[in-house]
C-alpha cells in the first residue's frame, strides 16, 4: 500500500483526433496535462498510460480515479457488460475497443466513462458558462452535432444518451435544394447545421465573410435547436460549443433568430444573451468534465 499523501484524479477528453489528458487534485486544480495523437488503439492507449505513469512519478502521488469523456458511439450503460466500449464507430480500427476497461486495468484505478458532450456540460456547469444553473444544455456543433442535458439533478437519457443531432428541423426557405449530409435522415439538425453541412454549401467557414447569408441560415437551424431544448426542458442555460461556434459573429445571430422564432412566447424575464452562450472553459472543458465524471461514479 502506497504512503504517498496526494490522491490524484485523471481526466481524458477522448476525441477522434487526439486524447487530451490531465491530472487534477481533489479540488480539480490542474497539475499536469498533455495531448496524445490518435493512431491505432494500442499505440494511443499505451501512450496515454505512459503519460499518467510519468505524472504519478513526477507528482509523487497515486492516481485513484479516472474519468473518460469519449467520442462515440459508445456504450455508457454502467449495467451493461460492454460499458465503456466503443460501438460501430467510423474511426478506423476503433470499433469494439473496450476503452474504459483497458485503461482501468493498465492504470490500476477506478475508471468511469461517458460521452464527450456530457463531460463538457458537467465542466461548464461546475466552472464555466453554466455555473450556478440548476438545468442546462450543451450542444457541440462540429463535424456532427451532439447534445447533453442536465435536468432534475442528473444527466438525461441514462442509461443511454441523447441523439439530439438527429431531431427533425424545418428547412430554411433558402435551403430547399440542399440535400442533408446525414446518411440516415433527410431532415435532421446534423444533416443541415453541422460543420460538414455548412462547408458542403459554402466552403471553409473560416474564409466566409461574416455578412454572408449562409451564417443567417446556420443561425436559423441552431435557433430551432435552442427553441426545442428550451421548450422541452426549460433549461436555464444553453451552451453552444464546437468548431463552428468559433466564428465570433454567429452567437448573436443565433440569439436574434431564437427571439424571432419564440415570438414572445414563454420568454417573460428571459433574455437570449443570458440563455444562449458559448463555452467558458474553451479547449479544456472536455478534459475537466471527464475528471468530474468521477464524482458521479
Amino acid at each position: 500500500m502506497s504512503s504517498k499523501p496526494i490522491r490524484l484524479r485523471g481526466g481524458i477528453d477522448a476525441g477522434g483526433t487526439s486524447f487530451k489528458c490531465g491530472v487534477f487534485d481533489r479540488e480539480l486544480k490542474l497539475l499536469s496535462e498533455t495531448r496524445v495523437p490518435v493512431t491505432s488503439p494500442d499505440e494511443t492507449l499505451d501512450a496515454v498510460t505512459a503519460y499518467f505513469r510519468r505524472a504519478e512519478a513526477e507528482l509523487e502521488a497515486d492516481l485513484i480515479s479516472l474519468g473518460i469523456a469519449s467520442f462515440g458511439p459508445v456504450d455508457v450503460d454502467r449495467g451493461s457488460p460492454l460499458y465503456g466500449t466503443l460501438l460501430d464507430t467510423p474511426k478506423p480500427g476503433w470499433s469494439g475497443v473496450a476503452l474504459r476497461a483497458r485503461l482501468e486495468a493498465s492504470l490500476n484505478c477506478s475508471a468511469v466513462l461517458d460521452t464527450d458532450v456530457n463531460g463538457a456540460l458537467l465542466a461548464e456547469m461546475k466552472l464555466g458558462a453554466a455555473r450556478g444553473c440548476r438545468s442546462a444544455a450543451y450542444v457541440t456543433v462540429g463535424t456532427g452535432i451532439g447534445a447533453a442535458i442536465w435536468a432534475n439533478g442528473a444527466l438525461t437519457g441514462a442509461p443511454m444518451h441523447p441523439e439530439f443531432g438527429h431531431i427533425a428541423v424545418r428547412p430554411h426557405p433558402d435551403d430547399a435544394e440542399f440535400l442533408s449530409v446525414c446518411s440516415f435522415h433527410d431532415d435532421c439538425l446534423e444533416g443541415f447545421a453541422s460543420a460538414r453541412a455548412f462547408e458542403a454549401r459554402f466552403g471553409s467557414a473560416e474564409a466566409l465573410d461574416p455578412a454572408h447569408h449562409g451564417w443567417l441560415m446556420e443561425a436559423d437551424y441552431l435557433a430551432q435547436a435552442c427553441r426545442t431544448l428550451y421548450l422541452s426542458f426549460r433549461v436555464e442555460r444553453i451552451v453552444l460549443g464546437g468548431g463552428l461556434m468559433l466564428a465570433p459573429h454567429l452567437l448573436n445571430k443565433v440569439r436574434s433568430a431564437f427571439i424571432r422564432q419564440m415570438n414572445g412566447y414563454a420568454v417573460a424575464g428571459v433574455t437570449a444573451e443570458d440563455l444562449i452562450r458559448t463555452p467558458g472553459l474553451g479547449d479544456r472543458a472536455g478534459m475537466m468534465g471527464a475528471a468530474l465524471l468521477c464524482d458521479l461514479g
